[in-house]
């Protein structure tokens, strides 16, 4: 039932048309409220621009792993021959695979769009600004301006990337607004940046076959265990990516043949070098959106170092403006937190539920190409919360028993490597070892994360996972078998199955 009490055009406005912001306006007008839902997407400085969905379908998650899957499928051609498959490879068609991913998300825009037609919601493609804490105004492509009034407003405006101060950033490169529509192939190509994204993007380039190079400014992972953060890094290094470590472009030029050159410093040693790609992607964090919402007319405090939005249980500085998703500062920047976060807002809004979102424990999985799932505390975070003599970290290599028979590929090279998938428990000693951190690096990392999650929300302790018989022959089944502990200085190599 509507809340409205005064004349206000609607009960609530979501502004940003992501997942967050889509699941929170239709869960809303399911529960009765009169909702509308603005949406807006300015193009990147390189010109690219998406539909309905916001940035996990259109530029996020979706089509990147699907090509994080294209480069799998690749690497599988090696697999199949070790199995007897009689196979020729015709070499990878970029312009094919970004046609297919551009038209399964042009069909999910659709989806949204209908979607929230289904559910009563008013879709208004429009760029939305405050003007009071009750109106805001909603410009149009084409210059026209509505006022739009309402009772409550969600803020889902989502995150754009960022770009490097220095010459030439804007002018040279892209980023992952970019790559998933890039009409042709990237070639030679540099990522800036050691983030998840970085990553990820040049593992499937690198295994789509392109000569690919990341430049680390420092750590890679940041805020992800270090001991897995560097297996993923080592493993890529170890099949084909280049990595220059301490380096940070320092400017960006592009030259006659439309080749770029970077100029990089070393941030050790302060010398500077110069190299030639046909690509550069920056991954060098994001900002949050709230630029030109003018929020500070609504009276919404913002961080000014990031743009975001600080709020507790969503609620912001003033009562009746909420926000979601990558916009709320210190929380996690995943899609299904978003979603879920909106959802049970909007039931606290109009159906009376107290459930509060739960932001401890969240799983996670980074699509590289040695998987990375986690769930919980790294290792350096357990030991600085509870006392590295209070931490028991169980752990294991091992290798899947699919990759056994892999031997070698066509040039020679070590394919499938012994021992180099790895499980990782965290437990905690003064809490009857209550496991509070998870780690996993190997294949279907997030299919293997997932179900661990709900043990550990459930306060799973290492005998829960001890007394939990295994499935064989997977690789899950790691988590029920570990006996090793780091502090026992066992080698901790699996030998056999």
């Amino acid at each position: 039932m509507s809340t409205n009490l005064q004349a206000f055009d609607y009960d609530l406005v979501v502004v940003g048309g992501g997942s967050g912001g889509l699941a929170t306006a239709k869960e809303a007008a399911k529960l009765g409220a009169k909702v509308a839902c603005l949406d807006f997407v300015k193009p990147s400085p390189a010109g690219t621009s998406w539909g309905l969905g916001g940035t996990c379908v259109n530029v996020g998650c979706i089509p990147k792993k699907l090509m994080h899957q294209a480069g799998i499928l690749g690497e599988s051609f090696s697999d199949a021959r070790e199995f007897g498959w009689k196979l020729r490879s015709d070499g990878h068609d970029w312009s094919k695979m970004v046609n297919g991913i551009q038209d399964h998300i042009g069909s999910l825009n659709f989806g949204y769009r209908t979607a929230l037609r289904d559910n009563n919601v008013t879709y208004i493609n429009a760029f939305g600004s405050f003007i009071d804490e009750h109106t805001i105004t909603a410009t149009k492509k084409n210059g026209k301006v509505d006022k739009i009034t309402s009772e409550r407003f969600v803020i889902a405006v989502g995150g754009r990337p960022s770009y490097l101060d220095v010459p030439g950033a804007r002018e040279c490169c892209i980023t992952s607004d970019d790559v998933f529509s890039l009409p042709k192939p990237p070639g030679k190509t540099l990522c800036v940046g050691a983030s998840y994204i970085s990553l990820e993007t040049a593992g499937f380039l690198t295994a789509l076959g392109y000569d690919t190079t990341v430049a680390i400014r420092s750590v890679p992972l940041r805020g992800f265990d270090s001991e897995i953060a560097e297996m993923v890094v080592s493993h890529m290094e170890r099949h084909g990516t280049n990595f220059m470590r301490d380096s940070q472009p320092v400017a960006f030029e592009k030259a006659a043949d439309g080749q770029i050159k970077v100029s990089i410093k070393n941030t050790v040693f302060g010398s500077e070098f110069a190299a030639v790609f046909d690509t550069v992607i920056l991954a060098v964090g994001r900002m949050a959106v709230t630029e030109g919402l003018n929020l500070a007319t609504a009276g919404v405090h913002v961080n000014p170092k990031n743009g975001k939005i600080p709020a507790v249980d969503e609620v912001t500085n003033v009562p009746h403006i909420f926000a979601i998703g990558y916009v709320l500062d210190t929380r996690q920047e995943l899609t299904p937190v978003a979603i879920k976060a909106g959802v049970r807002l909007a039931r606290r809004l109009y159906s009376g539920s107290t459930e509060k979102m739960d932001y401890s424990l969240v799983p996670t999985t980074v699509f590289t190409p040695q998987e990375y799932g986690c769930i919980g505390m790294s290792e350096e975070q357990a030991i600085e919360m509870y006392g590295e003599e209070n931490v028991e970290v169980y752990h294991s290599y091992f290798k899947p028993l699919e990759w056994t028979i892999n031997h070698e590929a066509l040039d020679g090279v070590a394919h499938r490597e012994d021992n180099s998938c790895y499980s990782k428990l965290i437990t905690n000693l003064s809490d009857d070892e209550r496991v509070i951190g998870f780690h996993y690096i190997g294949p279907h990392a997030g299919e293997v994360t997932q179900g661990y999650a709900v043990a550990m929300r459930m306060g799973a302790k290492k005998r829960d996972f001890d007394g939990t018989v295994g499935i064989h022959p997977t690789v899950s089944e790691e988590f029920t078998t570990l006996s090793i502990t780091k502090r026992s200085g066992v080698d901790a190599a699996k030998k056999g199955c």
